[in-house]
C-alpha cells in the first residue's frame, strides 16, 4: 500500500497566519481563492439545475424565484420541488468528500474510503433494517451515524495492537464490510417485497424526493464538521509523517484520532441515510483536490468540499436530463469511479 507523504509545515509564498484567541491558523491564499472560484461555480450550477425539467425556467426567473420573488408556480417549482433536491446533492457530496479526505489522513493511503473500511457499510445496514422495519423517518439520520461509528468501533478495536497499522486497518476495514454485507443481503431477502423495494432504491444511492428535512439535517451535520474538521487539519497532516512525530509534537495522538474518526463517521452516516451509499465519491474527490492544491491541510478541506459538492451536483444533473433513461447519482459516481480507481491503482502500483 502507497503512503502519502506531506510536508512540515514551514511558512511559504501565499501563506498567512492568522492569530487571535490564543489560536493561530495558516492559510493558503491561494487555495482559499480556488475554493472561491469553485464556489461561485457551484452557486451557477445549482440555479441551471434548477431551469432544467418538464417546466423548464429561464435562469433569471429561477434566481429570483430562490430569492422569494417568482411567480406562484415558480416558487412552488424552484423552493418546493427542485431547491430541496440540488442541495441535498451539494451537501451529500460535500459530506462524503471530506470524510473521504479525513479517513484517508488516518490511514495514510490514498485508496481508502469510508465505503471501503467498513464506516459506509455500518450505516447502511441500519439505515436498511430502519426502512424495512417502517421506522421514524426523522431518525434514520441519528441511526445511520450510529452504525456508521459501531462500525468504525469494531474496525478501530480489532485492529489496535499497541497502535493502528494503516494496512491492518485496511484488512480488517474490507472484512468487517463484507460482513455486513452479507448482513444487508440477509435482511433484503427477510422482509416482504413492498417493504424491501424502498430500501432496494435507496441502496442503489439516489437523492430522489429529497426534501426541506434533508436539507435542514445536512446543514446542521456540515455546520458542525466541517469547521473541526479543518481545526484538526493540521494534526492530521503531521499524522503523515509518522505516530511519533505526532508525539513529539505534544499532540494526544489517540484523543485526535478519535476526534477524527467521529468527524469522518457523522460526515459519512448522515450522508448515507439521506441519499444511500453514494460509491466512490470519498475516494477520487480528496485525491483530485490533493492533486490541484497540494496535501491536507484546512484549506485543502475547504476545496475538497466545494469539489464534492461540485461533482456530485453535476453527476445529478447529467443522470436526470442528460440520459436515454434517468438514472440515480450512484449509479453514475460508479460508472466513473471504478475507472479512476483502476488508474489510482495502476499509479500507486508504477511508484512502489
Amino acid at each position: 500500500m502507497a503512503v502519502m507523504h506531506a510536508s512540515p509545515p514551514t511558512s511559504r509564498a501565499g501563506h498567512r497566519t492568522v492569530r487571535g484567541g490564543g489560536i493561530a491558523l495558516r492559510i493558503n491564499i491561494w487555495v482559499l481563492f480556488l475554493t472561491a472560484v469553485v464556489s461561485v461555480l457551484l452557486g451557477l450550477l445549482i440555479i441551471w439545475a434548477m431551469t432544467l425539467g418538464s417546466y423548464e425556467i429561464p435562469f433569471l426567473d429561477v434566481a429570483r424565484s430562490v430569492a422569494g420573488n417568482g411567480t406562484d408556480d415558480q416558487l412552488l417549482v424552484v423552493r418546493q420541488l427542485r431547491l430541496p433536491r440540488v442541495l441535498t446533492a451539494a451537501m451529500v457530496g460535500a459530506s462524503l468528500a471530506v470524510s473521504g479526505a479525513i479517513f484517508q489522513g488516518l490511514v495514510r493511503n490514498p485508496l481508502v474510503s469510508p465505503d471501503i473500511i467498513g464506516v459506509n457499510a455500518g450505516a447502511t445496514v441500519v439505515a436498511v433494517f430502519w426502512i424495512v422495519t417502517g421506522l421514524s423517518y426523522s431518525l434514520l439520520p441519528a441511526a445511520a451515524f450510529l452504525g456508521a461509528s459501531l462500525a468504525a468501533a469494531v474496525v478501530y478495536l480489532l485492529t489496535w495492537k499497541k497502535g493502528i497499522s494503516p494496512n491492518r486497518l485496511i484488512l480488517v476495514g474490507i472484512g468487517v464490510s463484507e460482513f455486513l454485507f452479507a448482513f444487508n443481503q440477509y435482511l433484503l431477502v427477510k422482509f416482504p417485497l413492498e417493504q424491501v423495494r424502498p430500501a432496494i432504491v435507496w441502496s442503489i444511492g439516489s437523492i430522489y424526493g429529497s426534501s426541506w428535512f434533508d436539507v435542514r439535517i445536512l446543514a446542521v451535520t456540515l455546520l458542525i464538521c466541517l469547521p473541526v474538521a479543518v481545526f484538526l487539519a493540521w494534526p492530521l497532516r503531521a499524522m503523515q509523517l509518522g505516530d511519533d512525530v505526532v508525539r513529539g509534537l505534544g499532540l494526544s495522538l489517540e484523543r485526535t484520532r478519535l476526534g477524527l474518526i467521529v468527524v469522518g463517521c457523522a460526515l459519512a452516516g448522515v450522508a448515507v441515510a439521506l441519499a444511500g451509499p453514494i460509491g466512490f465519491v470519498a475516494l477520487m474527490v480528496p485525491h483530485f483536490a490533493r492533486m490541484i492544491v497540494g496535501p491536507l491541510s484546512g484549506t485543502m478541506i475547504l476545496f475538497t468540499a466545494v469539489i464534492g459538492a461540485f461533482f456530485v451536483l453535476a453527476v445529478d444533473v447529467i443522470g436526470q436530463h442528460y440520459l436515454p433513461v434517468a438514472l440515480p447519482v450512484g449509479a453514475l459516481t460508479a460508472a466513473f469511479g471504478a475507472p479512476y480507481f483502476l488508474f489510482l491503482l495502476y499509479r500507486t502500483n508504477t511508484r512502489m
